[in-house]
């Protein structure tokens, strides 16, 4: 006969407001919500939390607190949190004010002590005064997740992929300080879509700035009202679409289409096979041309 323990060896949280002060393995055995605060703060290394598709969220009027706190006192390191649902109740006005109850950020942590190796996956966050997912961009990995309304960054962490983050208003709805792949990110603030080192087969969208920020990007969509849609030093294979910006500002671009009515369609230094159209300004600004007219 086996024990409890070696058949399921992992720690329920029923309740809560819950901390982990041991390492090992944890899981949710039921929605849980807080009414004010952090609901659950890992508060040691080597922790796997399973939200088990349960979901964490708060009633608190104002929003504050974190639906998963990754701690303050020191740097958690090796932390994995998984599968399921953190919810808040602020909302934004459609003018960029966000306000409610619930929680201030979804997955985040507090202080100078960020959190190193640390994956976040499969995990659907709305509703954040400030940040959705905010892991750091050192040694962090978000995939697979979504985050809707966030009036600060949607996911920040060094790799993003396979997700989305809409309707956000901070520096960038996903901030990517290695690579973003496969993603979708679209800002209604003054910050950016999309910023990456590396983006690959993403779309980002911006009310005021770059919808794609990156250093290369490759097989990229990005649209912006009054910044630049796209904005790479090397874009291959991307499109760019401005209303009063550019469409595509890059150093070099190949097999690129740049778009704008009122701005540049396409401002490149060198540009191999590539097309830019507008309708009230300069359709291409190109400085060397490869391969087309």
């Amino acid at each position: 006969m086996k024990s409890l323990s070696q058949i399921e060896a992992r720690t329920p949280i029923p309740t809560a407001p819950f901390t982990v002060l041991q390492s090992g393995s944890y899981y949710l055995t039921t929605n849980i919500v807080v009414s004010s605060g952090d609901a659950v703060t890992i508060s040691a290394n080597n922790v796997t939390l399973d939200l088990n598709g349960f979901s964490i969220s708060s009633t608190a009027p104002s929003a504050a607190g974190m639906g998963i706190n990754l701690g303050a006192t020191r740097r958690q390191t090796n932390i994995t949190i998984l599968n399921g649902f953190i919810t808040g109740s602020v909302t934004n006005d459609n003018s960029g004010n966000y306000g409610g109850g619930g929680f201030s950020y979804g997955i985040g942590y507090s202080g100078v002590n960020f959190p190193r190796n640390v994956r976040v996956s499969g995990v659907s966050v709305s509703g954040c005064l400030v940040d959705g997912i905010n892991v750091h961009s050192t040694s962090t990995m978000v995939q697979s997740c979504s985050v809707t309304t966030a009036g600060g960054y949607g996911i920040l962490a060094q790799i993003v992929s396979d997700s989305t983050a809409v309707d956000c208003a901070g520096t960038a709805a996903i901030y990517a300080s290695q690579t973003a792949h496969n993603c979708s990110a679209s800002n209604i603030g003054t910050g950016y879509g999309l910023f990456t080192y590396a983006a690959n087969n993403c779309y980002g969208n911006a009310s005021s700035n770059d919808g794609i920020n990156a250093l290369t990007a490759n097989n990229c969509t990005g649209a912006s009202t009054d910044g630049t849609g796209v904005r790479s030093l090397i874009a291959a294979n991307c499109y760019g679409q401005s209303f009063y910006g550019t469409g595509l500002s890059a150093t070099i671009a190949i097999g690129c289409y740049g778009d704008s009515f009122y701005g540049d369609g396409l401002s490149v230094v060198t540009a191999n096979s590539c097309y830019g159209n507008s309708s009230a300004g300069t359709a291409q600004s190109i400085t060397n041309k490869y391969n087309m007219p």
